[in-house]
């Protein structure tokens, strides 16, 4: 077995009924309560193993198929799927057997042999029940859940084996309320109500919010009678820890109650970091990552500090190339006459365009007002002209309107 030296003790919560029992005894933390929590794992495990109690259901196989449609065919100015035979009603000639049919089979129906069960790995099976075992001896995340543990001594909860000796729920109620443990019973009491849907109607028509969990280690005890009758409290052998207990709806953090002889058996069933356990072959507890999450203080220790580098403050560091053809002074850099190769053809080009002004003006004749005007009068009278000689009559109101103008 691992070393305990490290490890701290838990007390054993003893009752008004024990009376040879020392008080004052304690047991040993086991590893499985400083094992990692893992919440993502917990969360699928659970989803996949709560489908493995699903009652399968399925479409009956007569169903939109109880009638002996036909289809009647091209030639009527109708679908050519079946329809119903007969006359008389309004189901005569209605279309049959279609998903898209009134009355007809469903599309894709369920089978009975669809595949209900998944598999998950045993040893991702192993590490989710492990990570909710210890996040039940976590307070924050107990209460976190909803559960009433202010009055709760102590996290772990252990009380002694005299528990298992009970056999009535008047004298379980008694234990509940000596631990500090009957508020969280009595909120899952009056949480009790109808079942909103149809649920109601198919044997679940009440629901009740999850107390606390009572872990036993002896097999025949009178305990199962006592506690079984108390709304929300739920039994478990500890050798039968079942991860849809420990963590109802994949939500680590369940309030647990366990007594003494449990709580010794854990360290067997579940072993160490170093131990392997002696009821699962081979299973060993996992590791965290990262045993202290302070990286500051890591980083700052001396012995981390001892054997880094130390900073090069004198060391250059590698300068941003930068593209020469949009950046002038990287090309000056590398070609000094960039400079002037720029300014000559920044000249080139203006004289270019002053060029090609002249030129411009040189080509267009600049005529005065008078000499424009002598032009039009020029025009006008030659258009009279070719019209006087012409032979039409159709333009004599053009040529009124000309003279009209002038």
């Amino acid at each position: 077995m691992a070393s305990y030296a490290a490890r701290p003790l838990v007390t054993v919560q003893a009752l008004d009924s024990d009376m040879t029992t020392d008080h004052s005894s304690t047991v040993v933390l086991p590893a499985v309560m400083t094992a990692p929590v893992r919440p993502d794992m917990v969360n699928f495990v659970h989803a996949q193993t709560s489908n493995n109690s699903r009652q399968p259901y399925a479409v009956s196989t007569k169903a939109g198929h109880q009638t002996s449609a036909e289809s009647w065919g091209t030639g009527r100015a109708v679908s050519r799927i079946p329809r119903v035979p007969g006359g008389g009603t309004h189901r005569a000639g209605q279309a049959a057997f279609g998903n898209m049919c009134r009355g007809g089979t469903m599309a894709f129906p369920n089978k009975v042999y669809r595949i209900w069960h998944r598999r998950v790995n045993v040893n991702m099976k192993r590490h989710a029940i492990v990570s909710a075992i210890a996040a039940t001896a976590v307070p924050a995340l107990v209460m976190g859940r909803g559960h009433k543990i202010e009055n709760v001594p102590e996290m772990p909860l252990v009380v002694s084996d005299s528990v298992e000796a009970v056999e009535k729920t008047s004298d379980a109620i008694r234990v509940l309320k000596q631990v500090g443990a009957y508020d969280d019973a009595e909120k899952a009491k009056e949480s009790i109500g109808i079942r909103s849907g149809v649920g109601k109607m198919r044997n679940r028509r009440y629901v009740c919010r999850k107390g606390p969990l009572v872990v036993y280690g002896n097999e025949g005890g009178k305990i199962v009678n006592a506690f079984r009758n108390l709304p929300g409290v739920e039994l478990c052998h500890v050798e039968r820890l079942n991860l849809l207990k420990l963590a109802p709806g994949g939500h680590v953090g369940r309030f647990v109650i366990w007594t003494k002889s449990a709580f010794e058996k854990l360290e067997g069933i579940y072993g160490s970091f170093e131990t392997p356990s002696e009821k699962k072959k081979g299973y060993v507890l996992p590791r965290a990552k990262m045993v202290n999450a302070d990286l500051a203080r890591i980083i700052n220790s001396d012995e981390v500090q001892s054997v880094v580098k130390p900073i090069k403050k004198d060391e250059k560091r590698a300068v941003m190339k930068k593209n020469p053809l949009k950046n002038l002074n990287v090309m000056l850099k590398l070609n000094p006459f960039a400079k002037t190769a720029k300014r000559m053809s920044l000249l080139a080009e203006a004289q270019r365009v002053v060029a090609k002004k002249e030129k411009l003006t040189k080509k267009r004749k600049i005529v005065t007002k008078e000499e424009a005007l002598a032009i039009k009068a020029a025009g006008r009278s030659w258009y009279q002209t070719m019209i006087s000689d012409s032979d039409y009559t159709e333009f004599d109101n053009f040529t009124k309107w000309l003279g009209a103008s002038q």
